[in-house]
Order: structure tokens, then C-alpha cells, then sequence
């Protein structure tokens, strides 16, 4: 068995809560915040069969796309810290995801 840690923006968090249940499969949902632009994430913890884990891969990464958005960074990338800073385009979306083997797995 295996453990899924998926990390996925929240404008992607239900098309992917969606297609889970649409494939049974079971997830618990956490509300968490990203560390570098500090914008709301999701992230799923999955137990799953070894067999099921390419399926469930190939699902995140067709449900979790990436976008570019336009942030205003607090310092300029000179090193500099002031109020003109500039804003940049960066990539955000997609997932992180993490496996991890898992020994046992019980339900109560």
C-alpha cells in the first residue's frame, strides 16, 4: 500500500475531489497555505493499492494544471527593499505529490 500526499492549488482542489470519488477512491481533504506565495492550497491524503498508483498519478496530473500568475514581490530582485518593486510573472499550479509506503492502513 501506499500513501498519497497531493498538493494542488484550490482552484484545482474539487475538479480533482470530483474525479476521486467518481473513481472511489477515498481522500481526506486539508486546507493549507503555501510558504512562497502565501495562497490557498489543498492537500489530499490518499491510501491506495500499489496497482492503482499510476492510475491515480496520471489523474493529479491531468486534474492539477499550471498558470502563470503576476505577483508584486516584497523587495526588488536587485536585493533591495522598497515600494517600488515591479511585478513578475511566475508558475503556479500543477501538484506536488509525495508516496510513501504504508504498512498497514485500518478503518474504524
Amino acid at each position: 500500500m501506499k500513501l498519497v500526499i497531493a498538493v494542488v492549488q484550490n482552484k484545482d482542489a474539487s475538479k480533482l475531489l470530483t474525479a476521486l470519488i467518481k473513481r472511489h477512491l477515498n481522500a481526506t481533504k486539508l486546507s493549507t497555505t503555501g510558504g512562497f506565495l502565501r495562497s490557498g492550497n489543498t492537500t489530499y491524503l490518499i491510501g491506495i493499492q500499489d496497482k492503482q498508483l499510476p492510475g491515480l498519478l496520471k489523474l493529479i496530473k491531468r486534474v492539477s494544471r499550471s498558470r502563470q500568475q503576476s505577483i508584486t514581490p516584497p523587495v526588488n530582485l536587485d536585493g533591495g527593499a522598497n515600494n517600488t518593486s515591479y511585478p513578475v510573472n511566475v508558475k503556479v499550479g500543477g501538484a506536488t505529490v509525495m508516496v510513501l509506503p504504508m504498512d498497514k492502513f485500518y478503518r474504524f
